[in-house]
């Protein structure tokens, strides 16, 4: 196995779905714990005052597509919008982003997020699915392809998840802030066969309480566990073997709003050029960190020198291995995790 600089080219197709919205983004000038009482949570009533609210293109689809775009990807977007799309639209299109799969919704309006922000970075988010209430229409996959099941429609990750199984296509499971209307049955379906599942920390142990799971459990569905831990960095975790990935540290945090899906830009960036899951994660960091420098889910760019820059400082020089031809990405990944997971946490 040869080792170079990494370059972007690959031969895979990536789709990614999810939710498409207009995010209302406000910031609170001070601490929620602050208001919040623990002795009064069943009775919860507060107010927080904002100084600020500004409107931005976001969704997990489009922040996702929107990352890969500036790592010179052009993957496609599956996903439902309303009546108000156009100037959403007009955004892909200048970001070189096919709209082949999003489906337009007559008399409804795009989904909306509305995101409320404090000093130590905790957010408290209201979201109205709008248009992300309908099905999309959607493609068949082939083991050439890759597929993110972001948090969106319901039916749409259900059925996408099928898909992705009967095409062999590798595929990630994401159901983040999707998970309040997921029953147990239907989470331990949607996951089954997945190359990796990915959330936060809060949202595994939601899973695994929703779905009566112990990790375990999970290891049996999705070969790779990716848990995102903030400012700590991300976990990846094969059947208990861990690794901590770092995060990429910033001068200066501006916004945390679409970090995590900026992260996964990187993840599927890494994977698409069948990178070891270290290395995915760690580029998947690097991203987050461009984001992380400015105010909005899809106002960072970069060049790729820019990007391998990035990475060098916090983890060395960007090296891709050349594998034998007619190798497949299933031998890939087991052939490689003995040497990126040393030991049991």
């Amino acid at each position: 196995m040869v080792q170079q600089l990494c370059k972007q080219e690959h031969a895979m197709t990536i789709f990614i779905s999810g939710s498409l919205a207009y995010d209302r983004i406000m910031d609170f000038p001070g601490r929620f714990a602050d208001h919040i009482l623990p002795d009064k949570i069943h009775v919860l009533n507060v107010c927080f005052n904002i100084n600020s609210l500004v409107e931005k293109f976001g969704g997990t689809a489009g922040n996702i597509a929107y990352s890969l775009a500036v790592l010179g990807e052009s993957p496609f977007i599956v996903a439902a919008a309303g009546e108000d799309f156009s100037r959403y639209e007009q955004w892909l299109v200048q970001n070189n982003l096919p709209t082949a799969y999003i489906k337009a919704i007559p008399g409804i309006y795009t989904a909306g997020a509305y995101i409320t922000t404090d000093l130590d970075d905790n957010q408290i988010t209201a979201f109205n699915p709008g248009a992300m209430a309908f099905e999309a229409d959607l493609p068949s996959f082939n083991g050439s392809d890759i597929v993110f099941i972001g948090p969106g429609n319901k039916r749409d990750m259900m059925n996408l998840a099928q898909r992705a199984r009967l095409g062999n296509a590798p595929f990630f499971f994401d159901p983040g802030q999707s998970l309040n209307i997921w029953s147990g049955d239907e989470l331990r379906e949607a996951v089954s066969g997945a190359l990796c599942f990915i959330s936060n920390d809060y949202e595994l142990s939601l899973f695994l309480r929703m779905t009566d799971w112990e990790i375990e459990n999970l290891y049996n569905a999705a070969k790779v566990v990716i848990t995102t831990k903030g400012s700590e960095g991300a976990t990846i975790d094969i059947r208990g073997d861990r690794l901590l990935i770092p995060a990429v540290p910033v001068p200066k945090v501006l916004d945390p709003t679409g970090a995590g899906d900026a992260f996964r830009a990187g993840v599927l960036k890494g994977r698409a050029m069948n990178l070891p899951w270290n290395t995915a994660c760690q580029m998947g960091a690097a991203v987050a960190s461009f984001s992380l420098e400015h105010y909005g889910t899809q106002e960072h760019r970069f060049s790729w020198e820019e990007f391998c820059e990035r990475y060098s400082s916090a983890y060395g020089p960007l090296t891709c291995s050349v594998t034998p031809p007619g190798r497949h990405d299933e031998d890939r990944i087991e052939r490689l995790e003995p040497q990126v997971f040393p030991g049991r946490n």
